[in-house]
């Protein structure tokens, strides 16, 4: 069962939107949508969802920020369940690829997060052996990964008193692919003292198990902590998971490489006939390399192009995914879906188009196309009940939410807004063509709905205000209309078409005496993260961009959005993006969105549609129970500048940090520990904190006259404290 912990109870309207999903789900209905606004509770309504369906349940999410933040909600909602985390694990991945025009070859390059990779592999010994499991995801779980079956059938069980020899249990953790190390104690390795052997599982954090043998005898199975090497508790059994991702069994490898040497011997025969002797060439070199590695080591790098074979998959066969390690009967929650799904939808074309590449000129055999993402509608069969979460569901949304709809329609053709399927659905059952009935057409026969509107919030909070202004002119007003709220102590953000458009209005509005930036694509993500921190803070008052809409983006400080040229309809001014970008000044009691269009376009009265009865339903809610609006209140993160003037490393701003020998001692102690805390952070998923001190570090070690080549990641310093004063 699944136990959800919680100070607070269903408020506004998340208790009718709670019962109508749970009863749309228990009468078997395979699509449904959580139509929420931004700020009314959407997880926590997800969290009761998961509670009452009580089944296996996959959170997909768009990037991986975004899916940290909801892992460590649902790790605080669900403390006795087993919430997971599971989204690519490099750090940095650069997909081997090949330029024919240039005839460059670019190697696969990745660094692969540590903590990431024990968290996936969490989730595949977790979704094996529990019930109760809930698996936060990015679109990497649509990409290829090793049979369930092999990964399970290689799962080693011991218990106490089993006969089994040392070196037998030895030969078998080197089968889970454990490699021995008696010196340097890291995750999947293992190390032998005598008839004791201590194995730290990939998937545990700082923890080890302890097998201690007498004869030929498991004697004591216990946990210990692999700092301090203390005994934390000892247990009857336990099951020990391979450390990788990609195994299987020793008869399986052995007709995979035979199959791989036939077609590899295929596809030179293929390019000799062609007289392609060095594509010929190469490929046989690569694929003999490949084989290699894999019968002396049981792995090879890249391996994952071979896993047709690996899995012994038929040619085109669906991979196997991390949703094959899923029950036959589990729910999807997909948040944000009008982004999530047409990212699904994206990804295999995208692999295609360079792995042909690679296949045409020899680098890659061509059974590597297998080794895919799936495709939507793959994913769509190996998924069962869904329910879209989103502030403005799209078309796929509307369309599919419909009662009895077991299958589902891909994608609407043409160009139809959310507004017109809207319209559409509803003239085969009602003229009425207004927002306040969206629950008309989606009631099946057993009364169950599926389209749910969750538009009130606990906070009494509305829909922000929407006013017109004409396009001429459009800078001034802007400008007037930013001083009144500067004069406010309220933030102002401002959204362009083109990035020059955007630069070239802050240095104008600059120019006439206002604290003003701007962001775009072509700056840098730690840098993005520390300007949305200083427009919190009130270090300028006024953020220019060109599309400000990213789901996720919370800023309470800000009460007024400028939309320049409104009615230049298309991707930045559809309707989706315009109550996304007018969303944005929703956290804030005194909100306001302001369109300068000389036109109103469908999108326009779309967003004045729906923002007029939504403002409408929360009023009346707020009259009925007598609450005051009051904006949105979040913790500021801390400059990381500010730390270090706490601690007395950082005088004010311009002055030198500089002392004896271009280094002051307690720069060092700082550098020191924001090391320790950046780890930290990363460790918790905190990634945003974590690039905030990773940019600190750097500048303090400029201003210090430290040299880059100083620091000394904990990787390649066996994990010790980095203590800059050896350096």
């Amino acid at each position: 069962m699944f136990e959800l912990e919680s100070k607070y109870s269903p408020a506004g309207d998340q208790q009718q939107a709670i019962d109508k999903l749970l009863k749309s789900v228990a009468a078997g209905n395979m699509h449904q949508t959580l139509w929420g606004v931004t700020g009314s509770g959407k997880t926590y309504t997800m969290a009761n969802l998961i509670k009452g369906v009580n089944k296996p349940t996959l959170i997909m999410s768009h990037n991986k920020t975004l899916a940290a933040q909801l892992y460590s909600e649902f790790k605080t909602f669900f403390p006795n369940n087993a919430v997971e985390y599971f989204v690519s694990y490099f750090d940095y991945y650069q997909p081997e690829a090949y330029i024919p025009s240039s005839d460059t070859f670019i190697e696969k390059d990745s660094a692969i997060n540590d903590e990431i990779e024990r968290l996936r592999l969490s989730t595949m010994g977790s979704l094996l052996t529990r019930k109760d499991v809930i698996v936060v995801a990015s679109v990497s779980c649509i990409y290829g990964l090793g049979s369930p079956d092999d990964y399970q059938n290689m799962m080693l069980p011991v218990k106490q008193g089993d006969e089994i020899g040392r070196d037998e249990f030895l030969n078998q953790l080197v089968d889970l692919m454990f490699e021995r190390n008696d010196v340097e104690f890291s995750r999947g390795n293992f190390r032998v003292r005598g008839d004791v052997v201590e194995i730290r599982p990939a998937y545990m954090e700082r923890t080890a198990i302890r097998v201690e043998f007498f004869g030929d005898e498991v004697d004591r199975i216990s946990e210990i902590d692999t700092r301090s090497g203390h005994k934390l508790g000892e247990m009857d059994k336990y099951i020990f998971f391979p450390a990788k991702q990609f195994v299987t069994s020793k008869t399986k490898m052995k007709t995979a490489i035979i199959e791989i040497r036939k077609e590899m011997k295929a596809r030179v025969a293929e390019f000799e006939k062609s007289g392609k002797l060095i594509e010929a060439q190469r490929i046989r070199m690569r694929t003999e390399y490949d084989i290699e590695m894999m019968q002396e080591m049981g792995f090879c790098q890249g391996i994952e192009n071979y896993s047709r074979h690996v899995t012994g998959r038929e040619k085109g066969a669906t991979p196997y995914t991390l949703l094959d390690f899923f029950p036959d009967d589990f729910l999807l929650l997909a948040d944000e879906s009008h982004v999530t799904l047409p990212q699904v939808g994206g990804m295999f074309e995208g692999d295609k188009s360079r792995k042909n590449v690679l296949v045409e000129h020899g680098f890659r055999l061509p059974s590597a196309m297998d080794n895919r993402p799936l495709r939507f509608e793959e994913y769509m069969k190996k998924t069962h009940q869904r329910i879209y979460v989103t502030a403005t569901p799209g078309p796929f949304e509307f369309i599919n939410s419909r009662p009895d709809n077991k299958t589902y329609i891909p994608w609407v053709k043409g160009e139809l807004s959310a507004n017109q399927a809207i319209k559409l659905l509803r003239k085969q059952v009602t003229p009425s063509n207004t927002l306040d009935s969206v629950d008309e057409f989606d009631v099946d026969s057993r009364g169950a709905t599926l389209m749910v509107q969750q538009i009130i919030r606990p906070t009494g909070l509305l829909d922000p205000i929407l006013t017109m202004k004409p396009l001429d002119g459009q800078i001034d007003a802007t400008i007037e209309l930013c001083h009144d709220r500067v004069a406010k102590n309220e933030r102002v953000l401002i959204t362009t078409l083109t990035k020059k458009t955007a630069e070239e209005l802050a240095e104008y509005l600059l120019e006439v005496g206002l604290k003003v930036r701007y962001i775009h694509a072509d700056i840098d993500a730690v840098e993005r993260v520390e300007i949305l921190r200083q427009l919190r803070v009130a270090e300028f008052d006024i953020l220019i961009g060109i599309n400000l809409l990213r789901e996720g983006l919370d800023l309470p400080e800000v009460s007024l959005v400028c939309i320049l040229d409104a009615d230049n309809e298309g991707f930045l001014r559809n309707e989706t993006s315009l109550v996304q970008t007018a969303g944005r000044a929703a956290r804030h009691v005194n909100g306001e969105c302001v369109l300068f269009c000389d036109k109103v376009t469908d999108s326009i009265q779309a967003l004045l549609d729906i923002t007029e009865f939504r403002r409408g339903v929360q009023i009346a809610h707020n009259e009925k129970h007598g609450i005051t609006p009051t904006s949105v209140v979040r913790s500021m993160q801390q400059s990381l500048s500010d730390a270090g003037e706490e601690k007395g490393a950082v005088d004010s701003v311009g002055q030198s940090l500089a002392a004896e020998e271009g280094v002051d001692y307690n720069v060092l102690e700082v550098l020191s520990e924001l090391e320790t805390e950046m780890r930290d952070a990363a460790a918790r998923l905190e990634f945003e904190r974590a690039g905030h001190l990773r940019d600190q570090i750097k500048e303090l070690k400029k201003k210090a006259g430290i040299a880059e080549k100083s620091a000394m990641p904990a990787e390649k310093n066996n994990g010790r404290k980095v203590d800059y004063r050896e350096v």
